[in-house]
Protein backbone atom coordinates (compact mmCIF):
# COMPACT_ATOMS: atom_id res chain seq x y z
CA UNK A 1 0.00 0.00 0.00
CA UNK A 2 1.58 3.68 -0.96
CA UNK A 3 2.38 5.82 1.38
CA UNK A 4 0.45 8.47 0.74
CA UNK A 5 -2.76 6.50 0.90
CA UNK A 6 -1.73 5.12 3.95
CA UNK A 7 -1.41 8.55 5.76
CA UNK A 8 -4.74 9.59 4.09
CA UNK A 9 -6.40 6.42 5.30
CA UNK A 10 -5.40 6.68 8.91
CA UNK A 11 -6.34 10.47 8.85
CA UNK A 12 -9.23 9.61 7.69
CA UNK A 13 -10.15 6.51 10.49
CA UNK A 14 -9.13 9.27 13.44
CA UNK A 15 -11.82 11.67 12.28
CA UNK A 16 -14.34 9.32 12.40
CA UNK A 17 -13.56 7.36 15.73
CA UNK A 18 -12.68 10.76 17.67
CA UNK A 19 -15.32 13.13 16.33
CA UNK A 20 -16.65 15.10 19.48
CA UNK A 21 -13.90 13.77 21.89
CA UNK A 22 -12.14 16.86 21.92
CA UNK A 23 -8.07 17.12 21.06
CA UNK A 24 -6.23 14.13 20.38
CA UNK A 25 -3.25 15.61 22.56
CA UNK A 26 -4.49 15.30 26.02
CA UNK A 27 -6.14 11.93 27.42
CA UNK A 28 -9.63 10.73 26.46
CA UNK A 29 -11.63 9.83 29.99
CA UNK A 30 -13.71 6.68 29.52
CA UNK A 31 -15.71 7.76 32.76
CA UNK A 32 -15.33 8.28 36.60
CA UNK A 33 -13.23 5.78 38.31
CA UNK A 34 -12.86 3.82 34.78
CA UNK A 35 -9.59 5.26 33.43
CA UNK A 36 -8.34 7.39 30.26
CA UNK A 37 -6.50 7.13 27.32
CA UNK A 38 -2.49 8.53 27.78
CA UNK A 39 -0.61 9.46 24.91
CA UNK A 40 2.49 7.77 25.05
CA UNK A 41 1.42 5.57 27.91
CA UNK A 42 -1.69 3.65 26.55
CA UNK A 43 -4.81 2.79 28.94
CA UNK A 44 -4.30 3.89 32.33
CA UNK A 45 -6.03 3.07 35.15
CA UNK A 46 -7.76 5.61 37.05
CA UNK A 47 -5.44 4.20 40.15
CA UNK A 48 -2.47 5.27 37.90
CA UNK A 49 -1.65 1.31 36.63
CA UNK A 50 -1.61 0.79 33.67
CA UNK A 51 -3.68 -1.74 32.07
CA UNK A 52 -2.31 -4.78 30.29
CA UNK A 53 -4.79 -5.85 27.79
CA UNK A 54 -8.13 -5.35 30.16
CA UNK A 55 -9.85 -2.34 29.05
CA UNK A 56 -10.26 -0.81 26.41
CA UNK A 57 -9.20 -0.17 23.84
CA UNK A 58 -5.95 -2.17 24.63
CA UNK A 59 -7.92 -5.90 24.95
CA UNK A 60 -8.81 -5.08 21.35
CA UNK A 61 -5.86 -5.00 20.16
CA UNK A 62 -4.40 -8.50 17.90
CA UNK A 63 -3.67 -11.06 19.78
CA UNK A 64 -1.50 -13.16 18.06
CA UNK A 65 2.40 -12.53 17.61
CA UNK A 66 3.24 -10.11 14.34
CA UNK A 67 3.15 -12.03 10.77
CA UNK A 68 4.97 -10.63 8.27
CA UNK A 69 3.97 -12.86 5.69
CA UNK A 70 0.43 -12.97 6.54
CA UNK A 71 -1.19 -14.69 3.32
CA UNK A 72 0.67 -18.03 4.01
CA UNK A 73 -1.40 -20.43 5.30
CA UNK A 74 -3.79 -17.66 6.16
CA UNK A 75 -7.07 -19.65 6.80
CA UNK A 76 -5.18 -21.48 8.88
CA UNK A 77 -3.71 -18.67 11.13
CA UNK A 78 -7.23 -16.20 11.26
CA UNK A 79 -9.65 -19.67 11.35
CA UNK A 80 -12.46 -16.96 13.10
CA UNK A 81 -13.43 -13.33 12.56
CA UNK A 82 -12.46 -11.54 15.98
CA UNK A 83 -14.84 -9.80 16.26
CA UNK A 84 -17.96 -11.74 15.38
CA UNK A 85 -16.64 -14.98 15.49
CA UNK A 86 -17.87 -16.00 12.26
CA UNK A 87 -15.85 -19.01 10.48
CA UNK A 88 -13.66 -17.39 7.89
CA UNK A 89 -13.70 -20.50 5.82
CA UNK A 90 -17.27 -20.80 5.37
CA UNK A 91 -17.74 -16.91 4.89
CA UNK A 92 -14.42 -16.50 2.43
CA UNK A 93 -15.80 -14.92 -0.44
CA UNK A 94 -16.12 -11.78 1.52
CA UNK A 95 -13.67 -12.06 4.14
CA UNK A 96 -10.76 -9.28 4.28
CA UNK A 97 -7.49 -9.34 6.13
CA UNK A 98 -5.34 -6.00 7.31
CA UNK A 99 -1.58 -5.69 8.68
CA UNK A 100 -0.50 -3.11 10.63
CA UNK A 101 2.69 -1.70 10.47
CA UNK A 102 3.70 -3.13 13.12
CA UNK A 103 3.04 -6.80 11.85
CA UNK A 104 -0.11 -7.38 14.07
CA UNK A 105 -2.74 -9.15 11.87
CA UNK A 106 -6.44 -9.32 11.93
CA UNK A 107 -8.24 -11.34 9.65
CA UNK A 108 -12.40 -10.95 9.68
CA UNK A 109 -14.67 -12.00 8.04
CA UNK A 110 -16.14 -8.56 6.14
CA UNK A 111 -15.71 -5.27 5.24
CA UNK A 112 -17.91 -4.63 7.94
CA UNK A 113 -16.17 -6.40 10.90
CA UNK A 114 -12.81 -4.66 9.31
CA UNK A 115 -13.93 -1.25 9.90
CA UNK A 116 -14.15 -2.12 13.40
CA UNK A 117 -10.45 -3.00 13.09
CA UNK A 118 -9.40 0.04 11.75
CA UNK A 119 -11.71 2.09 14.06
CA UNK A 120 -10.10 -0.05 17.47
CA UNK A 121 -6.74 0.55 16.53
CA UNK A 122 -5.98 4.09 15.05
CA UNK A 123 -2.28 3.92 16.28
CA UNK A 124 -1.51 1.43 13.77
CA UNK A 125 -1.17 2.73 10.01
CA UNK A 126 -2.24 -0.40 7.75
CA UNK A 127 0.96 -1.55 5.88
CA UNK A 128 -1.85 -3.67 3.81
CA UNK A 129 -5.64 -4.38 3.36
CA UNK A 130 -6.76 -7.36 1.32
CA UNK A 131 -9.99 -9.14 0.15
CA UNK A 132 -11.37 -12.01 -1.16
CA UNK A 133 -11.60 -11.70 -4.93
CA UNK A 134 -15.60 -12.32 -5.65
CA UNK A 135 -15.52 -13.08 -8.86
CA UNK A 136 -12.38 -15.79 -8.90
CA UNK A 137 -13.38 -19.11 -10.01
CA UNK A 138 -11.50 -20.74 -6.91
CA UNK A 139 -13.10 -22.41 -4.47
CA UNK A 140 -11.14 -20.80 -2.05
CA UNK A 141 -11.67 -16.84 -2.99
CA UNK A 142 -7.80 -15.40 -3.46
CA UNK A 143 -7.11 -12.21 -1.57
CA UNK A 144 -6.32 -9.32 -3.66
CA UNK A 145 -4.93 -5.78 -2.23
CA UNK A 146 -7.75 -3.73 -2.22
CA UNK A 147 -6.01 -0.50 -3.28
CA UNK A 148 -6.33 -2.88 -6.78
CA UNK A 149 -10.23 -4.01 -6.48
CA UNK A 150 -13.17 -2.79 -7.28
CA UNK A 151 -16.17 -2.92 -5.32
CA UNK A 152 -19.71 -3.60 -6.24
CA UNK A 153 -22.12 -1.82 -3.30
CA UNK A 154 -25.73 -2.63 -2.53
CA UNK A 155 -26.31 -5.38 -5.14
CA UNK A 156 -28.64 -8.37 -4.90
CA UNK A 157 -25.52 -10.30 -3.81
CA UNK A 158 -26.06 -11.36 0.16
CA UNK A 159 -23.62 -9.78 2.36
CA UNK A 160 -21.84 -10.51 4.85
CA UNK A 161 -22.88 -8.97 8.74
CA UNK A 162 -24.82 -6.51 6.35
CA UNK A 163 -27.86 -6.18 4.80
CA UNK A 164 -26.17 -3.80 1.97
CA UNK A 165 -23.85 -6.23 0.32
CA UNK A 166 -20.00 -5.12 -0.57
CA UNK A 167 -18.05 -7.47 -2.34
CA UNK A 168 -14.26 -6.67 -4.22
CA UNK A 169 -13.25 -7.78 -7.46
CA UNK A 170 -9.60 -7.81 -8.63
CA UNK A 171 -10.88 -7.35 -12.09
CA UNK A 172 -12.84 -4.01 -12.85
CA UNK A 173 -14.63 -5.92 -16.03
CA UNK A 174 -15.89 -8.98 -13.48
CA UNK A 175 -16.87 -6.54 -11.65
CA UNK A 176 -18.96 -5.01 -14.18
CA UNK A 177 -20.47 -8.01 -15.61
CA UNK A 178 -21.68 -9.17 -11.89
CA UNK A 179 -23.42 -5.30 -11.84
CA UNK A 180 -25.30 -5.81 -15.12
CA UNK A 181 -26.69 -8.97 -13.44
CA UNK A 182 -27.10 -8.62 -9.53
CA UNK A 183 -27.28 -4.40 -9.74
CA UNK A 184 -25.36 -2.18 -7.22
CA UNK A 185 -22.69 0.46 -8.10
CA UNK A 186 -19.12 0.71 -8.64
CA UNK A 187 -16.66 1.47 -6.06
CA UNK A 188 -13.25 2.12 -4.44
CA UNK A 189 -12.13 0.09 -1.47
CA UNK A 190 -12.37 4.09 0.43
CA UNK A 191 -15.58 4.47 -0.58
CA UNK A 192 -16.68 0.85 0.59
CA UNK A 193 -15.26 1.30 3.68
CA UNK A 194 -17.14 4.64 4.20
CA UNK A 195 -20.17 2.96 2.91
CA UNK A 196 -20.13 0.24 5.72
CA UNK A 197 -19.34 2.93 9.02
CA UNK A 198 -22.37 4.97 7.18
CA UNK A 199 -24.72 1.61 7.87
CA UNK A 200 -23.23 0.44 11.17
CA UNK A 201 -26.13 1.51 13.07
CA UNK A 202 -28.51 -0.30 10.87
CA UNK A 203 -26.38 -3.14 10.18
CA UNK A 204 -25.57 -3.39 14.18
CA UNK A 205 -29.63 -3.50 15.07
CA UNK A 206 -29.99 -6.11 12.47
CA UNK A 207 -27.10 -8.26 13.61
CA UNK A 208 -28.76 -7.85 17.10
CA UNK A 209 -32.28 -8.75 16.07
CA UNK A 210 -31.08 -11.96 14.28
CA UNK A 211 -28.78 -13.02 17.47
CA UNK A 212 -31.38 -12.02 19.72
CA UNK A 213 -33.96 -14.27 17.37
CA UNK A 214 -31.39 -17.16 17.63
CA UNK A 215 -31.14 -17.75 21.10
CA UNK A 216 -34.68 -17.34 21.52
CA UNK A 217 -35.07 -20.43 19.10
CA UNK A 218 -32.40 -22.08 21.01
CA UNK A 219 -34.19 -21.59 24.50
CA UNK A 220 -37.27 -23.02 23.09
CA UNK A 221 -35.55 -26.10 21.61
CA UNK A 222 -34.48 -26.93 25.18
CA UNK A 223 -37.11 -26.44 27.18
CA UNK A 224 -39.03 -28.47 24.75
CA UNK A 225 -36.37 -31.35 25.01
CA UNK A 226 -35.80 -30.90 20.82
Amino acid sequence: MCEEKMLDRRGVLKLLAVAGLGSLAGPVVAGPGVGAMVPGKGWVKASGEACQGDGTPLQFIPKRAPDAAPLENELEKYPACPYCGMNRTQWQHSRHLVQYDDDLVDGTCSIHCLAISLSLNLDRGPKAIYAADFGAAEKVKPLVNVDAATYLLGSKLKGTMTASSKMAFASAEAARAAQAEQGGELASFDEGLKAAYLGMAQDTLMIRKRRAEKVRKMMQMKKSGG
